[in-house]
């Protein structure tokens, strides 16, 4: 009988994702600096809502607040859309401020 595929990144999309509106700049060394829009984050990544550049697989650097320095790299991109994952775990504290910093803000 067929097995089913296993995704490896379905334990990392099941991390609770949290609205976001946040314009940071990324370096990439392949495409230099490039202003994003962080629409969605989650601990383990993030998501843009102004791809209009970035490829699978390509690796950039942003510094976002709380957390400093990170790299992510892509792993999807759909019209305009696409989701980075971070190179490395985002500790809990960490990330309950940076969400702090960067969910829209109520007016």
């Amino acid at each position: 009988m067929a097995q089913p595929a296993i995704d490896d990144n379905y334990d990392l999309r099941r991390a609770a994702r949290h609205r976001a509106s946040y314009d940071v700049l990324a370096d990439s060394k392949k495409h230099g600096e490039q202003k994003l829009h962080i629409a969605n984050i989650s601990a383990h990544g993030f998501m843009i809502d102004n791809n209009t550049v970035f490829e699978h697989g390509d690796r950039i650097e942003l510094r976002l607040p709380v957390i400093g320095r990170i790299e992510a790299h892509l792993i999807w991109s759909v019209e305009g859309r696409a989701g980075f994952q971070f190179e490395r775990v985002v500790r809990l504290p960490d990330f309950m401020a940076l969400i702090d910093v960067v969910s829209p803000k109520l007016r």
